[in-house]
């Protein structure tokens, strides 16, 4: 790795717990400036104490619901008065949703939350990024993205399917950005399958916590430390990596004309020019 860290400023989401928590805290001990983007104002504090007590100095919190659009847009918002620049954007809020749910904005949940919502963001933040890292996943082989119709996998809900279908949108939107966006460096990971908060409240979940394999959030956040901090020459701009290595997703979330048709969807989805 070539350590480019320094006082950086550095945004995650998703930083309350899990994966983004770690990378925070692994970033904030390299001598970058985080900023902790959560949804729950208890444990965006308790993860704010956290990165104190490890790297010696407060980080700045926001809060924002990703379920609520116009908390993103007040995000970005309060992000673009706070800082002229910020080096790295990692969107890694997301969540597996175990029941159909629709938000407020009217969209199936999982595809706003992890998918909507950060494009949302990175397109408000776009002339203020310098870097985008996109914590996507594995499970992508179970979507069934259709620009369409964003709310396809309402009808005949499977969690695992609308979760996928987020992730394919999630390499698509990353590998979609780095072509649009000359200026951003962009990527998107597989983060393994990681001991997190995902599913708490389902009980087969819960079960599988105890029985198979799972990475523990500091494994499952090297790939986006490693991501946010090389050279970008040695990398795979758009790519999608794994352990710290470039790999070929499924071609459904390789296909350059569905990225192109996902983010003029998205773009209208969340009322942005396309």
């Amino acid at each position: 790795m070539e350590d480019l860290t320094g006082r950086r400023t550095v945004v995650v989401t998703g930083a309350s717990s899990g994966i983004g928590l770690a990378a925070a805290l692994d970033l904030a001990r390299r001598g970058d400036r985080v900023v902790l983007v959560g949804r729950d104002p208890a444990r965006l504090q308790a993860a704010g104490d956290r990165v104190r007590e490890a790297a010696g100095e407060r980080p700045e919190l926001f809060r924002a619901d990703f379920a609520v659009l116009d908390d993103v847009r007040g995000l970005a918002e309060r992000l673009r008065a706070a800082y002229d620049r910020i080096d790295v954007l990692a969107n890694n809020a997301g969540a597996i949703v175990l029941e159909p749910l629709t938000t407020v904005d009217g969209f199936e949940l999982s595809i706003q939350a992890n998918h909507l919502a950060p494009f949302l963001l990175s397109n408000l933040l776009a002339d203020r990024i310098g870097r985008m890292v996109v914590t996507a996943s594995g499970a992508h082989r179970s979507g069934v993205l259709d620009p369409d119709d964003l709310n396809a996998t309402l009808r005949h809900y499977w969690p695992m399917r609308a979760y996928g279908t987020s992730k394919q949108a999630n390499i698509l939107f990353a590998a979609e950005a780095a072509r649009r966006w000359p200026d951003v460096s962009a990527y998107s990971f597989h983060p393994g399958v990681v001991r997190t908060r995902f599913g708490a409240d389902s009980r087969l979940v819960a079960l599988g916590m105890r029985v198979l394999p799972f990475r523990s959030p500091q494994k499952g956040a090297e790939t986006l430390v490693w991501l946010a901090n090389s050279d970008p020459s040695r990398l795979v701009d758009g790519g999608y990596y794994a352990d710290r290595q470039p790999r070929r997703p499924l071609p459904k979330a390789a296909d350059r004309q569905l990225a192109t048709r996902l983010w003029t969807a998205s773009a209208e989805a969340v009322g942005l020019p396309a």
